[in-house]
C-alpha cells in the first residue's frame, strides 16, 4: 500500500484537518472497494455529474441520502430473486453496495435518474450572495474627505 505521511503537513497549517481527513479516508476507500464502478464529470461552471453502473438495480433497490458534505448512494440487492435458479457462471454482480463521495460546501443534489442500467446523479454549486466575490469600488479622496466633513456637521448638529 502506497500510503503519503501528512503528519509534517499538519503540524505546520491550521485549519485544513478535514482536507486531510478527506485525502486519507479516499485513499483507504480505493483500495478496498471498486464497485460499482463510476464516472465524475464536469458538465459546467458549478454543474457535475456522477454516473454509477448499476445494472440488474431498480430504482427502489437504490438510496440515495445527502448530508452535510456527504452523498451516500447504497443499493440493496433481493437475492431471493436467484433462489432456485442454477448457474452455470455468474460473472455479472449480484450484490449490495454503499458508496461515499465527498461533497465541497454549497453542493447539492439537483436531480437523479435511472436508465440503461446507468445511475445519473446531477449536482449544483450554489454559493450564496454572501461568499461571492464582490467588487468593492474605489472613491477619489476628495469625495471621502467630503463625505467625512459631512458627518462631521451632522454630528456637530446633533450635539
Amino acid at each position: 500500500m502506497n500510503r503519503f505521511d501528512f503528519t509534517p503537513y499538519r503540524r505546520s497549517t491550521v485549519g485544513f484537518d478535514r482536507l486531510f481527513d478527506l485525502l486519507e479516508n479516499n485513499a483507504r476507500a480505493q483500495q478496498s472497494e471498486n464497485y460499482p464502478p463510476f464516472n465524475i464529470e464536469r458538465s459546467g461552471e458549478d454543474h457535475y455529474r456522477i454516473t454509477l453502473a448499476v445494472a440488474g438495480f431498480k430504482d427502489e433497490e437504490i438510496e440515495i441520502t445527502a448530508q452535510q458534505n456527504l452523498l451516500l448512494v447504497t443499493g440493496n440487492k433481493n437475492t431471493d430473486e436467484n433462489e432456485g435458479k442454477q448457474f452455470l457462471h455468474m460473472g455479472i454482480a449480484n450484490r449490495s453496495f454503499e458508496r461515499r463521495f465527498e461533497l465541497a460546501d454549497f453542493v447539492r443534489v439537483d436531480h437523479a435518474a435511472l436508465a440503461d442500467g446507468l445511475l445519473t446523479i446531477d449536482l449544483v454549486r450554489e454559493i450564496p450572495e454572501a461568499m461571492k466575490p464582490q467588487k468593492i469600488s474605489i472613491n477619489q479622496a476628495d469625495n471621502v474627505t467630503k463625505i467625512a466633513h459631512k458627518k462631521e456637521k451632522k454630528e456637530d448638529k446633533a450635539a
